[in-house]
């Protein structure tokens, strides 16, 4: 063995012991901002949640608690929000006030959403979110009632029509996505909604980015209109990006194909009265390929598209959502009748 052998060596063990300390730093000080991450997001969770406290009551199912706006009386409505939002979206529309004045009117927060819990080990398909819904009805003592979905919630209407068809009066469904497509937003929330990594990421990355992005995809919501001035001043945007809801946000994404394509079979059997409204210029689901398409499965459907109107067609037409309702009501007396198609008055710019 030469001499310098010896120093090579050491040499070597040297770099081999600094470069493994680098490694540590680096992974050390990563640990670390994940952590500072997530302690803020939840600090800033709790802090939203003060500053917007539950605005109705609360019912235990099984073990779930959900929260729910109710108001008025005669026959019962029951609204299903939509993705991102809550139930208080059905206020901000104004939906939710006009229809009190003459109906019993049940806004629930799906589960996951707003102050609804979500428990962990389900996907909560929109079949799991009607079953449950369903025996919360059972709970309020609600009967027959006329069922208003929008977007995702459209989804959860007709999964609780096709279980329980003498249940449901009649169905208002906006916007709706009812046939499986591939969509690149279900795939990019796809990470989140796995156990683990899901979780590590809606701890610390995901709000952040979610919270960035949010004014955008919520632009995209209402266009080609503006953002209303009564959704963006009312609209609680930290609710939204809280850890426990983007969750439910995830999974409702993943799991939306499977559910559309496990419900398409049974759309030509709901025999109650059924609406379907949808915006022209839907920017979110494309109306040929599914508020036109399920009209067309359903044959006594009433169609309504809005010109002009995009994904948050209840904000856009609120009378006309009512006036929809009512005519379910109406119907829901006697036996469906065949109804062409319609098209709406156009929204307002």
């Amino acid at each position: 063995m030469t001499k310098t052998q010896p120093r090579a060596a050491h040499v070597g063990l040297i770099g081999r012991t600094l470069g493994g300390s680098r490694t540590g730093k680096i992974l050390t000080a990563s640990a670390a901002t994940l952590a500072v991450a997530a302690l803020y997001n939840i600090y800033r969770s709790r802090q939203v949640e003060r500053q917007h406290p539950p605005a109705g009551r609360f019912i235990d199912v099984d073990g779930v608690r959900l929260h729910y706006l109710e108001r008025g009386e005669g026959t019962p409505v029951v609204l299903l929000h939509g993705n991102v939002v809550t139930a208080e979206d059905w206020i901000l529309s104004g939906v939710f006030e006009r229809l009190a004045e003459r109906h019993r009117v049940i806004a629930f927060d799906r589960p996951g959403y707003g102050y609804s819990a979500r428990p962990q080990g389900s996907p909560w398909t929109a079949a799991a979110q009607a079953d449950l819904l369903r025996r919360a009805l059972t709970c309020l003592g609600i009967e027959h009632p006329i069922v208003v979905g929008h977007s995702w919630g459209a989804n959860v209407a007709l999964a609780l029509a096709l279980a329980e068809p003498t249940v449901v009066r009649g169905l208002v469904l906006l916007a709706g996505y009812y046939h499986p497509t591939l969509r690149a937003d279900a795939l990019l929330v796809a990470p989140v909604a796995v156990p683990v990594l899901g979780d590590l990421l809606r701890y610390t990355v995901s709000p952040l980015l979610g919270a960035a992005l949010l004014p955008l995809l919520i632009k995209g919501m209402f266009a080609p209109l503006s953002v209303p001035g009564r959704f963006a001043k009312g609209f609680a945007h930290g609710m939204a990006v809280r850890p426990s809801q983007i969750r439910a946000e995830a999974q409702d994404g993943a799991t939306m194909a499977y559910g559309a394509a496990s419900m398409r079979k049974g759309y030509p059997s709901l025999c109650m009265p059924v609406v379907i409204m949808a915006g022209s210029q839907d920017r979110v689901v494309d109306v040929g390929r599914h508020a036109i398409r399920l009209h067309e499965q359903i044959p006594h459907s009433d169609l309504q598209l809005v010109p002009g109107a995009g994904h948050m067609v209840h904000h856009a037409v609120p009378e006309q959502i009512v006036t929809a309702i009512a005519t379910v009501a109406d119907r829901s007396a006697g036996p469906a009748q065949p109804v062409t198609s319609l098209v709406a008055s156009p929204a307002p710019g």
